[in-house]
């Protein structure tokens, strides 16, 4: 409070005011904006109770549907959330539409296949609707889209990737005045259909994607000035049509990827520009200006001369570059870049020499994608000290080991990592004694910001993860290893804010299942591939956290439905819990695996599947060694 009240009274003028004068105003002024702040939160927070309770159930829903005047009254930002909560729990039928006509300004279908012409009928008749988004709606078709027509508030429309939408069904969009947005990408339009769009000229954002548009096509939007986005990907488009892309002066996003465009024009007020996928051999080679683009995306293009590509871009302006599975030969270019903050490398031909180029524009480098690259650890090495921004680094499928974690735990920013399909295992040999082997994510400790880290499909054993408990921000964990066993659950439970847990493939039992207590805070848990748990102790634990949703492949019940289903009585559940427990079985329990160097001995190999399943009923339960960090992982 002290530190507010001396902030505003050095920022405001005061004139005839003694400084305890000025203390007490500015005191009262923070008093009063913190009051409002809590009534605001109150209120919030009675509002979503409100509609908590409107929507628990079909039957609360027809009692308030009769008192149509109240919801006419309802402000509009709040009938949006009913609305959407109402679908998000299938309480959302046709004629219920009705009742939001009057105050409703936007409305996302996406992807509900119910959507017909019933449901168009309704939406027809609102009064202030703005946006409305029926992307993937499969039963929409021409005659659908005659119950919006003529309306005169709507600006936003996505109708992408209905498919039984052509030409015919264009015509009833052109008696919408107003459009600013349409999105008709992947539907049966036609190059006529696109010609046709000519009267719609307030239209700021056009998305034919995937259309045949022809360069005919293209001349005939020459109309529609306003236009600031343009998505031609996969048209039919060639460089006489892109040249016609001048007429556009306010036009700052282009996707041509897909496209047999093989260069540009200088497009001025181009800011973003998507060319993946082409065969480009020269970018805005014109005189004059360089380009002005902030974002550039060339993922899997073909380039013919890396410097003539990149020699009228304007290359202190570009924050974003996607050259990812690229035929890009050297990047001698990047070190002119120096405001990327996003840089995408991923499948391109990128080697531990190229890392000097990248590491000369790491001071805004937020995100680094080296995936599928033949990157080592000596390449991770050198990035080290250079990226003192970085966020995300992305090293899957590449040859790094254990050595590189230790690089990594330097870059003090970052925020998200992926090790996955490495040769990572968690385990690294300690200088001056051969058989000394310590956790290697003990050097991840210092990384204070670390919310999200992927380890799917390595070599990994359960004590491995003892130091990842120190890291207090951890809120997504991804596991997937053949030799995780129930120990794992031991150590995964002590991280404070894990929020998703995946533990795939690997050796849980119904017992470490059942044993296992999870963090507070944890919302998802991936269990898919673990085929040793059964599904009555996966029902079970669903049942024990309803909080928690659990994916396996036994396991079909989404979250909502667990909430709302009726739970076992706390005494069948301990009696189910006892059940479980009690069960003999004869066989022995499970041997801790072992392995070494580059394979592993599956000990499950001793057993038949029929076998490894009664393990469950085991009465032993699992153990955790005391000693298992000293183990020799090779």
């Amino acid at each position: 409070m002290e530190k507010q009240l001396e902030n505003a009274l050095s920022s405001t003028p005061w004139s005839g005011i003694t400084r305890i004068s000025k203390l007490k105003l500015i005191e009262r002024n923070l008093e009063n904006q913190m009051e409002s702040n809590c009534r605001d939160q109150e209120t919030s927070q009675l509002v979503s109770m409100c509609i908590e309770v409107a929507t628990e159930s079909a039957v609360a829903v027809e009692t308030w549907r009769r008192q149509r005047r109240t919801l006419e009254r309802m402000p509009s930002h709040l009938a949006d959330a009913l609305l959407h909560r109402l679908l998000r729990r299938r309480l959302l039928f046709p004629s219920l539409l009705e009742v939001f006509k009057y105050n409703v300004e936007e409305i996302d279908l996406k992807g509900e296949n119910c959507v017909d012409a019933e449901w168009m009928a309704y939406l027809g008749a609102f009064r202030y609707l703005r946006s409305l988004n029926l992307a993937y709606c499969r039963r929409i078709n021409n005659s659908s889209l005659w119950s919006i027509s003529g309306m005169t508030n709507l600006k936003e429309l996505d109708l992408s990737r209905c498919s039984k939408i052509t030409d015919a069904g264009i015509e009833h969009l052109l008696s919408i005045p107003a459009l600013e947005k349409l999105c008709i990408s992947e539907t049966g339009v036609t190059a006529d259909g696109v010609a046709l769009l000519t009267s719609l000229t307030n239209l700021l954002i056009l998305d034919l994607g995937g259309l045949p548009v022809t360069d005919s096509a293209l001349s005939s939007l020459q109309v529609l000035s306003k236009l600031q986005y343009l998505d031609l990907w996969g048209s039919e488009v060639s460089n006489e049509g892109a040249a016609l892309l001048k007429v556009f002066p306010g036009l700052s996003f282009l996707n041509l990827a897909w496209t047999n465009v093989t260069k540009l024009p200088n497009l001025f007020s181009l800011t973003c520009l998507n060319m993946s996928n082409c065969t480009i051999h020269s970018l805005f080679k014109e005189e004059g200006c360089r380009a002005h683009l902030e974002k550039l995306i060339i993922s899997g293009a073909t380039i013919t001369d890396v410097h003539d590509t990149f020699l009228h871009v304007e290359a202190s302006c570009l924050s974003y570059l996607d050259l990812s599975n690229s035929s890009v030969p050297s990047f001698c270019f990047l070190p002119s870049m120096k405001a990327i903050t996003h840089l995408n490398l991923s499948g391109s031909l990128v080697v531990d020499d190229s890392i000097n180029d990248i590491a000369s524009v790491g001071a805004n480098l937020r995100y680094l994608n080296l995936s599928n690259t033949k990157i080592s650890c000596a390449g991770v090495a050198l990035l080290a000290g250079h990226v003192p921004c970085l966020e995300t680094i992305l090293l899957s499928c590449t040859s790094i080991d254990d050595t590189a974690i230790s690089y990594i735990g330097m870059m003090a920013s970052l925020k998200v990592a992926n090790l996955s399909c490495t040769n990572v295992k968690g385990f690294i040999h300690q200088d001056g004694n051969e058989s000394d082997w310590v956790p290697s994510f003990s050097a991840l400790q210092n990384l204070s910001y670390l919310e999200r880290l992927e380890l799917d499909e390595i070599q990994m054993q359960d004590a491995a993860l003892c130091p990842l408990t120190s890291l207090g921000r951890l809120s997504y964990l991804s596991l997937g290893s053949g030799i995780l066993t129930d120990a794992s659950f031991y150590h995964v439970s002590s991280i404070p804010r894990l929020k998703s847990l995946g533990i795939r493939d690997a050796v849980l039992t119904d017992t470490g299942l059942d044993s296992f207590v999870p963090p507070p805070t944890l919302e998802v848990l991936d269990l898919r591939g673990c085929w040793l748990l059964t599904e009555d102790v996966l029902s079970f634990f669903c049942q024990k956290y309803p909080q928690i949703e659990v994916k396996h492949e036994l396991v079909s019940t989404s979250t909502t439905e667990k909430r709302n289903s009726s739970f076992l009585s706390p005494d069948k559940a301990t009696a189910r819990s006892l059940q479980y427990k009690h069960k003999q079985g004869k066989l022995s329990v499970l041997s801790p695996l072992q392995f070494g160097g580059d394979t592993f001995l599956d000990q499950r190999l001793k057993y038949s599947r029929e076998d490894l399943l009664s393990l469950q009923f085991s009465s032993a339960s699992f153990s955790i060694s005391t000693n298992q960090g000293n183990q020799n992982p090779q």
